[in-house]
Formats: structure tokens, C-alpha cells, sequence
């Protein structure tokens, strides 16, 4: 489980709005400055959300409308698992979509449904760079599994 390292940082457009969804433009502004996203690799979302950890009540940022917390979009999802043909995405988050945006969590069914993962609660992508770096995530498979916990770390060259 060593893939190159991808980190699309929309952490500054997610404080100004919880609820913000990566667009294609963030995947297409990572592009111009380091070339394609590589295929096989695992996309991390940076939304520096995982700093409010270990407070349940902010991670989730609930109100009476709903949670409200960044993350992906089906099309920034369909755009990097069909054309890109990466192997794997993680976010900060507990869920990969934003808090309001996917009650039937149609993104996380996407992802897992296309024979892939995804890892939820990464920490500390502030710390790595956008790319360049390498993932390595250990976890097991259990049979019939739903979720496990997984142990994740970057190698920095």
C-alpha cells in the first residue's frame, strides 16, 4: 500500500465555506503548477478540518440545518478515478463528501463501488508537500468488512 503522495489544498476556500466541495478548477489549478495527476497514486484532500480534532462538535460543525464540513465532488471524484486513473483518495473529514451535500453518501458508494478506497481523518497534509511524496497505508482486510481503522504516513524525499 505505497502510492505516490497527491494533496489538493483548498483549506483556505474551506474556511471561508464549510460546505465546500473541491471544484475541477482546484484539480485543474494542482495541474498547472505540477503536471497530471499521476496515474495510480492517492489524492488527499487538505482541509486543515482534521485540526479541530479531537472535538466531535467541530469536526462535525452541525446546526439546525445539517453538518456542514468541506469535501469532494462527483465530478472532481468521477474526473480523477476515470481519467486520471488514481488508486485511492483520503480527506480530513469524516466523510468524503460535505456535510449537507450527499445525505445517501452517493460519492462514498461511487468510490468503494469502482473497486477502490478511500481513507477518512487524515491528519497533518499541512505538512507534506503537494507532491512528490509517497503514502504508505497499512491496514487489514477483514471479510465482509465495512471500515477499519488504518495506519497512514507520508515519506517526504
Amino acid at each position: 500500500m505505497v502510492l505516490p503522495l497527491v494533496v489538493i489544498d483548498i483549506h483556505d476556500k474551506a474556511a471561508m465555506k464549510a460546505d465546500y466541495a473541491v471544484a475541477i478548477e482546484d484539480v485543474r489549478a494542482w495541474e498547472s503548477r505540477h503536471g497530471k495527476v499521476p496515474e495510480g497514486c492517492f489524492v488527499a484532500l487538505r482541509t486543515d478540518w482534521s485540526k479541530r480534532w479531537p472535538d466531535p462538535r467541530a469536526m462535525l460543525n452541525q446546526d439546525s440545518t445539517g453538518e456542514h464540513f468541506p469535501g469532494w465532488s462527483m465530478p472532481v471524484l468521477k474526473y480523477l478515478f476515470e481519467e486520471r486513473k488514481i488508486t485511492a483518495c483520503g480527506h480530513e473529514t469524516s466523510d468524503n463528501a460535505p456535510g449537507i451535500i450527499d445525505p445517501d453518501m452517493a460519492m462514498e458508494r461511487y468510490v468503494l463501488g469502482t473497486n477502490h478506497y478511500q481513507i477518512e481523518l487524515l491528519a497533518n497534509l499541512d505538512q507534506v508537500p503537494e507532491h512528490g511524496a509517497l503514502i504508505v497505508a497499512a491496514f487489514p482486510k477483514p471479510k465482509n468488512g465495512t471500515g477499519f481503522p488504518a495506519r497512514v504516513f507520508a515519506i517526504i524525499p
